[in-house]
Order: C-alpha cells, then structure tokens, then sequence
C-alpha cells in the first residue's frame, strides 16, 4: 500500500495521530505538500462525503474523520503555504439571523474543506450585513447561508436584497441550504447556488470557484 493511501484510510477511519505523523513521513521523504494535500487528505475526506451523501456514514463519522483531516493540515500548512499552494477559492459561511443551530453549517465546512477551499466560518445568528462585509473583506467567491427553521429562511431573501442594495450583487454567489431549504425557493428569491447536503455543497461549491478561475 502507497503512503498516500494509508494516509486517506487512517483519515477515514479518524485515526488523528496516525494522519499526523503520516503526513511527516511524506514530508521526510520528499513528498509535494500539493500531493499530500489532494492524494492523501482530500482523498480520505473525499471518500467519507460520498459515503455520508449516500447514507454509508452518519454525522459522527464525518466529525472524526474530519477531526483527523484537521490534525493532518496542522502539520502541512506551513509547507502548503512556502510552497505557494492556494485554495480552490474562498466560501464565507454561516447560519441566517435568528437561527442558532451549526450542526448543517459544520458538516459543509468541513466538506468543503475537505475539497480544498477555504471557509470563513462566521457562525450562527449572523445578519445579511455580516455575511457581506466578511465576503468583501476576504474578497470571497462565494457566501453560503444555512438555515434549519422555516421561520428564518427568510433572512436569506435579505441577504440576497441587501448584497443588490450595496452593490455588489455580481461580484459573490449566493448559496443557500438547509433542512427547510429547495432548489425552487432558490430560484424564488434570487440565490445562485442550491445543494441538497454537505458533500453536494462542496462539489457545488469547488465546481463554481474553477469555473470561475478558469
């Protein structure tokens, strides 16, 4: 078995000290940080969101196997960062004022991720004004909105109205998920991006920031 496909078992299997100390062995021997990153790290992640997407794995496997991806790019940032190795893109996200639940808003982070962008998690209970000024300050690609009560999915028709009313409507795309959440309710209130789980808002996400940068 190659070292890049220990290193996505143990992740999957949540084993954090194993991941860390595999990622040093990479480095030791001379590895790409790039090629410990997408062959090992997103890998591993890559495999336990198509599992979670078709019900194969559950919440609690994400978050282990998620807790090792992190322990794992500890050790590596700093070589990605000499290495001049970038994010995908940049997503903003948080869950909708006057909704405090982040169980959803964790799981597409660390989806997300898992696929290589990088997440500006602003939490919960976050008004339209902060989703944007956030967007803009880190020059975002994407500002993704949860929201898991019906009464709330409201404020992502403000976000939608006030990032038009501050005039920046075509420099971000707006998507929005949630248990409440559809695709027509989308199209209704004027967002770009629609995914029915984490794992669809990543792809969904990734798809978005490479079609853009290319």
């Amino acid at each position: 078995m190659s070292l890049m496909n220990d290193l996505s078992e143990q992740l999957q299997r949540g084993k954090a000290n194993e991941v860390k100390d595999l990622v040093q062995k990479a480095l030791d021997q001379g590895e790409e940080p790039r090629t410990i990153l997408e062959e090992g790290l997103m890998d591993g992640m890559g495999v336990i969101g198509e599992q979670f997407k078709n019900n194969e794995c559950y919440v609690p496997e994400v978050l282990i196997a998620a807790r090792a991806m992190n322990a794992g790019i500890t050790v590596l940032r700093p070589h990605l960062v000499s290495s001049g190795v970038k994010a995908q893109g940049t997503v903003v996200l948080g869950t909708v004022k006057g909704d405090l639940h982040d169980i959803g808003k964790n799981l597409v982070r660390m989806m997300m991720e898992g696929k290589g962008l990088e997440v500006i998690d602003i939490g919960v209970d976050v008004p339209a004004e902060k989703f944007i000024s956030t967007a803009v300050e880190h020059n975002a690609d994407i500002i993704a909105c949860s929201a898991l009560l019906t009464t709330t999915m409201t404020e992502m028709k403000n976000i939608v109205d006030k990032i038009v009313e501050d005039g920046v409507r075509e420099r971000f795309k707006i998507m929005i998920g949630g248990a409440p959440v559809t695709d027509g309710f989308c199209e209704t209130i004027g967002a770009d991006l629609y995914a029915p789980d984490a794992s669809s808002a990543a792809d969904v996400a990734v798809q978005h920031c490479q079609a853009k940068a290319s």
